[in-house]
């Protein structure tokens, strides 16, 4: 199969760009972020449109973006933008009404943080494949493999918690156009703020499959990731993560 008739095939991607990034400690949202000659949103666009089988991306800008590169493509896959809401859910939300008409109700849709440039194309074919083939769809994660513990109001460890069964929620997550877009007007009118896509599938019954990724697909919270990312970079380009 050529690349050109696998994205004829593919799913959008939403890609939420519209946090303020406060955390990172700096005027500029962290996406923006100049990382290796391009702003960090770049890397991440790269990593997810070069991968045969994401057919377009919908950016989600907030709406006072001055940042934006104006790009209308990354990688030969067309990106569109939108302007996103105060939260995350209302930002998700914009882009699923945004995205085009060909995209049915009942197509796969991926949703990825755009602070999270380290997507290895082998963890996204394995999200797709088994994703597209589960009724409800999927989301990327990592089990927990450090012991939890849980602290009192006093900063001391109350106790320790079992770790077995417990998962790391990472993105893309991959579900149906018009059942998330249910499942987080839902999530709105209830007065639940979720945090991720998952979870407001978890809140009307569903169960997402989990697909196990990598580890460096972490999300640039704070500078300490930023130069963890620097040295992800420094090693070369790993599975089109970086390229």
């Amino acid at each position: 199969m050529t690349q050109e008739s696998a994205r004829s095939g593919g799913v959008w991607a939403i890609v939420v760009a519209a946090g303020r990034g406060t955390r990172f400690g700096t005027g500029l949202p962290k996406q923006y972020t100049p990382v290796a000659g391009q702003p960090l949103i770049g890397h991440t666009l790269s990593a997810l449109c070069s991968h045969p089988g994401v057919r377009g991306a919908m950016v989600v800008l907030a709406a006072d973006d001055a940042h934006w590169p104006g790009w209308d493509a990354m990688a030969g896959t067309p990106l569109l933008r939108c302007t996103g809401g105060e939260s995350r859910a209302d930002s998700v939300l914009a882009g699923l009404q945004a995205l085009p008409d060909e995209v049915r109700v009942d197509d796969f849709v991926l949703v990825h943080d755009a602070a999270r440039p380290n997507l290895r194309h082998d963890d996204l074919t394995a999200l797709l494949e088994r994703g597209r083939a589960d009724p409800v769809g999927a989301i990327l994660a990592a089990p927990v493999r450090d012991t939890l513990k849980r602290a009192g109001d006093d900063g001391g460890i109350d106790r320790t918690e079992p770790r077995e069964r417990l998962w790391r929620a990472l993105t893309p997550q991959l579900f149906r156009r018009l059942q998330l877009t249910r499942a987080l007007e839902s999530a709105r009118e209830g007065g639940v703020a979720v945090t991720d896509e998952a979870m407001a599938m978890e809140l009307l019954g569903m169960r997402p499959l989990l697909v196990e990724g990598d580890e460096e697909n972490f999300k640039i919270t704070t500078a300490g990731d930023l130069a963890r990312f620097e040295f992800v970079l420094s090693r070369g380009p790993r599975d089109g993560a970086t390229s």
